[in-house]
């Protein structure tokens, strides 16, 4: 690489990435890669005894030369291996990088003393623990010792100096409130929730997206760059194989995330795991002291009361009834539909399934609204009834 080449590097989103730019005229990567193989493809012919007219203009030098987190996977494993290589032939006057991986990020810091930066992410304040503390039942029906032991375990993360993440472990029955809490804490730190769901992954995919593949594959590692938010939530986690547990030993214990490709630190992060199990003594059989002892805490949620579900079942339909049309609203009878669920409040548990179910129900009143409509609009009969009724 040439000397007066400046490299800067950032980790982080790419919205973030994308305002540290500014407005210097810019080339991409990949852009500039085909130009430059285009380029070496063309075969020149000249003819014997002929002077050749053609005049060979040098290719200008980029200004700024853009590498995106996503460009990685679209090169060759040659180019990642010999990076500087690439770039010296290239000879940008500005090299800039997002969330480069650990083999080219060595190569830069060999070749170059790259300027470096971090993104902040957010992070749980005193703030924070207030609003939680007075939305929660908001966002939540029941859980009250939920929002206790969360308000507790949050605690040390507005410690200033605090370097590792709270790892917490929610458990109970599916659709009482996990994933919904979760997502109540995200919203009040801002950033796109970074959600995995471990049941998806039971193949060799899986192992190459924990544990590293090729460069052209997604993996977890490079997920965890990207993201934008201060909570890292992985639903499903006792339906990983078992194989999987050791890689998340360190992450869980020093806030460090490794694989073949890339290496992260992810600092005073919020890791929230989701489960079914039933109880502490479930949760430490099957998962085995080394990972049961790196939870910070382990939090249960509570099967959801009759009256509890009658709640949840109000203020799914005032929701979804709020979010409908002026005309549609105008057919509907709020109470009446609540009314439908009263008599089966303990049949239901799985707020999840509930949503569904009351989605279903106001669909039926709408278009049975709308078909009786349409049937009296082309029936002369009922219309002459009509007319005669008023």
């Amino acid at each position: 690489m040439e000397s007066d080449t400046k490299v800067s590097i950032y980790f982080g989103p790419h919205s973030w990435f994308e305002k540290q730019l500014g407005k210097e005229k810019r080339h991409y990567l990949l852009d500039t890669v085909n130009d430059y193989d285009e380029a070496k493809r063309r075969i020149r012919h000249t003819i014997e005894g002929q002077e050749s007219t053609e005049i060979m203009t040098p290719t200008p030098r980029s200004d700024c030369l853009i590498v995106m987190s996503s460009d990685y996977a679209s090169l060759q494993e040659h180019a990642i291996t010999n990076f500087i290589g690439l770039i010296r032939q290239i000879n940008p006057k500005h090299l800039i990088l997002n969330n480069p991986p650990k083999m080219i990020y060595a190569q830069l810091v060999r070749a170059h003393n790259p300027a470096v930066e971090f993104y902040t992410y957010p992070a749980v304040t005193r703030d924070t623990l207030i609003k939680f503390r007075d939305g929660f039942s908001q966002h939540l029906v029941g859980q009250q010792k939920v929002r206790e032991q969360m308000l507790a375990a949050l605690y040390p993360l507005t410690k200033e100096g605090r370097t590792r993440p709270i790892v917490l472990m929610f458990y109970g029955p599916s659709g009482v409130g996990k994933t919904e809490t979760a997502k109540f804490i995200n919203g009040l730190l801002g950033g796109e929730l970074l959600r995995k769901q471990f049941s998806m992954f039971h193949s060799d995919k899986f192992a190459s997206y924990v544990f590293g593949g090729t460069h052209s594959e997604s993996s977890f590692a490079r997920d965890l760059l990207d993201r934008s938010s201060g909570v890292i939530l992985i639903d499903e986690f006792d339906k990983a194989n078992l194989v999987f547990h050791r890689a998340f030993y360190e992450i869980f214990d020093q806030g460090i995330f490794e694989d073949k490709n890339y290496r992260v630190k992810i600092g005073p992060t919020l890791i929230i795991c989701t489960s079914n199990y039933g109880s502490e003594d479930e949760i430490r059989l099957a998962l085995g002291d080394a990972l049961y002892s790196r939870f910070d805490a382990l939090i249960r949620f509570e099967p959801l009361s009759p009256d509890e579900i009658r709640q949840v079942i109000n203020r799914m339909v005032d929701n979804h009834v709020d979010n409908l049309s002026a005309d549609e609203q105008a057919i509907l009878e709020r109470d009446e539909i609540k009314s439908k669920f009263d008599a089966h409040t303990g049949r239901y548990g799985n707020v999840r399934e509930l949503g569904k179910l009351v989605e279903e129900v106001i669909s039926v009143y709408l278009v049975r609204a709308m078909l009786t409509e349409v049937t009296t609009c082309n029936n002369p009969v009922l219309l002459k009834n009509e007319e005669s009724a008023k």
